[in-house]
């Protein structure tokens, strides 16, 4: 790959992989805090030529309606991609200081063999749908409701997952008949570049379909926003940038899907194994370094077992040690940067600030003197109305707080601006099923129960978000709906 040989990266745009006009910037193993290359800098200029060729892609070729052609082009990527696995993998754990178990899933090859499901949806959706005959007005009418792409989209995505992220917006939307222009984060742009130089050199995407735009300038970004040729924004990332995204697209009324923040509850009730459950809930809030908006980042505990709860997820989150994300055995890498591991840090200190105290971790680990690390933290001592218990962190970090019942439970998990995700342990399913279906978010893990799959719609409630992504719901965001009313004699 020749971002690899090259430690350089390009642009894609119209079909041609090409230099930024704003030069080049560097892009940091947050591992090591070593610079592995540069990618490329687009400026507005470079972000508006993308938008043309997206633009003249959707109104003057026949990608919209080409299904067959869509379809092989995304098995092509689908492949392409698999074949290059290897070095994407290399770029995935250098870039995002993703450790390299999680590359087997999520962070890179899951997302890649979920284009199968996007290529699928697309080969045997009813585009058309016969709703019979009927008189309105006393007129006879044949209706028919027709399932058609929305146009131009433009995806902004984040660094925690950018293959998760990038590929399940790519997926559907192109799946879908939509053109699109990738512009991925700051942090992490070789992961995006990769995509499009795979993209250019090994598939058969018409010229325009599909554009990437790496820049270090997050206003090249909200240009997608702002342009009145662009149709729709696909935006993941954090709430208030999510409200930005929306405030721009207003002016020209576009179609926005937001998938933001999240403060999942993770609630143990008080018939569950309580070792066990705040064993798993202390291991998901220490993966990846807590760096997910969907992870559950709150234990709610019975108040009569509160201690003996905070020394079990003390015990399992001590034990795991922040490391070296190319060892296999590594759970818990770096957070993305030094800014992101200050702003981490920030919050340790406003919880003992706030009457908190540490059952582990509380900082960097002493054993590391380069690297973007934090020690996996379980803090304890605080209610729900704490700030880290209400804001979210983004680093490994996880607050325990207590219930006094179910009731409480479910009110403490909903006392929240977010609503993305959570998590009911208890030895009773019937009750366990109770309690997840008074919680106000989108996905429910009921007793170690698994929501993430190509198949399954995602997304949240309230501040975490507009719509949903993956799914036949997550297709559908990126269709409209035309409804056709034929006169019948």
């Amino acid at each position: 790959m020749a971002i690899l040989a090259n430690g350089e990266s390009r642009l894609l745009i119209d079909g041609k992989l090409v230099a930024g006009t704003a030069g080049t910037f560097p892009t940091v193993n947050p591992a090591t805090e070593e610079v592995l290359g540069v990618a490329a800098d687009a400026d507005s200029d470079d972000m508006g030529r993308a938008i043309a060729a997206a633009r003249s892609a959707f109104d003057d070729t026949d990608w919209s309606t080409n299904t067959e052609l869509r379809v092989r082009c995304l098995r092509q990527l689908k492949d392409a991609l698999r074949e290059h696995v290897e070095e994407m993998r290399d770029i995935t754990v250098a870039e995002v200081g993703a450790p390299r178990m999680l590359t087997s899933g999520a962070q890179l090859e899951g997302p890649i063999d979920d284009l199968s499901f996007a290529a699928d949806t697309a080969e045997t959706y009813e585009w058309r749908t016969d709703l019979g005959h009927a008189t309105p007005q006393g007129i006879p009418t044949r209706r028919t409701l027709a399932r058609e792409a929305v146009g131009v989209v433009g995806a902004i995505t984040p660094w925690n997952f950018p293959h998760q992220i990038n590929l399940a917006k790519v997926g559907p939307a192109l799946a879908a008949g939509n053109t699109l222009i990738l512009k991925p984060a700051p942090d992490t742009p070789w992961c995006a570049a990769a995509v499009g130089e795979i993209i250019a050199e090994h598939t058969d995407f018409p010229p325009g379909v599909i554009n990437v735009v790496t820049s270090s300038d997050h206003a090249v970004g909200a240009l997608l926003s702002q342009d009145p040729r662009v149709d729709m924004v696909s935006f993941t990332g954090s709430t208030a940038t999510g409200r930005a995204v929306m405030t721009d697209a207003a002016a020209t009324i576009k179609k926005v899907f937001l998938e933001l923040g999240g403060k999942s509850a993770f609630l143990v009730l008080d018939d569950a194994d309580l070792a066990g459950a705040c064993s798993m809930a202390a291991f998901t809030a220490a993966m990846h370094a807590g760096q997910g908006c969907a992870i559950t980042t709150r234990l709610v505990v019975p108040r009569a077992k509160y201690d003996d709860a905070v020394e079990a997820a003390a015990a399992t989150m001590g034990s795991i040690k922040p490391g070296d994300p190319t060892s296999k055995r590594t759970v818990c890498g770096p957070v993305i940067s030094a800014r992101q591991r200050d702003r981490i840090q920030g919050y340790l200190d406003l919880a003992l600030q706030e009457g908190g105290r540490f059952a582990c971790g509380g900082g960097r680990p002493a054993d590391r003197d380069t690297g973007f690390f934090i020690e996996p933290t379980v803090i304890a001592g605080l209610d729900n109305n704490a700030r880290v218990a209400r804001e979210e962190i983004f680093g490994p970090v996880l607050t325990v707080i207590a219930h006094d019942g179910d009731d409480d439970a479910v009110r403490i998990a909903n006392d929240s601006p977010y609503g993305l995700s959570g998590t009911v342990f208890s030895g009773d399913d019937a009750r366990a099923q109770a309690v997840a279906a008074r919680m106000r978010v989108g996905t429910v893990n009921v007793n170690g129960g698994i929501w993430y799959s190509a198949d399954a719609p995602f997304g949240g409630y309230k501040q975490s978000g507009i719509g949903r992504e993956m799914g036949v719901a997550g297709f559908e965001e990126y269709t409209e709906i035309k409804l056709i009313a034929t006169a019948a004699n």
